[in-house]
């Protein structure tokens, strides 16, 4: 389940059929159980054939996540930690954000603004008397 948010103002359920699971053995270091259990997560999720998402939705998230996607999927491996149980939390959880942040409307467009003439006539006055300062420096001269 993605709660509400930006750009998904009723939230979305993803059905649990939807997602594909495949588990396998982690990298790295894990002593004596890192050649027996398959604690490595790759969560799949085939953007196309969803049924929880609106044509709207599916294409704002092809064009966000054009790079990750294979085939029309997108695939995250959680591998973090040595419990296959919290791999699989890490995994749906990455996968809740990832999606929150594709489906998210662009930001606003910065509006262009111009300085005030006060704010110019400022800036010039204090550019004009630094001018001065450094123009009354000189080499000090020993005369006596």
């Amino acid at each position: 389940m993605v709660p509400p948010g930006p750009g998904l103002p009723h939230g979305l359920v993803i059905p649990a059929v939807e997602l594909h699971e495949q588990f396998s053995r982690s990298s790295g270091p894990g002593g004596q159980g890192v050649n027996t259990t398959d604690s490595r997560v790759q969560l799949s999720f085939d953007l196309d054939g969803s049924t929880a998402l609106t044509d709207a939705q599916r294409e704002r998230l092809r064009a966000a996540l054009a790079g990750r996607l294979l085939d029309g999927v997108v695939t995250i491996t959680a591998s973090a930690t040595r419990s296959q149980r919290q791999n699989r939390a890490a995994a749906r959880l990455r996968l809740v954000t990832l999606l929150r942040e594709a489906l998210a409307p662009p930001p606003p467009r910065r509006r262009k603004t111009k300085p005030t003439k006060g704010s110019q006539s400022r800036r010039l006055a204090a550019k004009s008397r630094r001018s001065e300062i450094k123009a009354r420096r000189g080499r000090v001269t020993d005369e006596g």
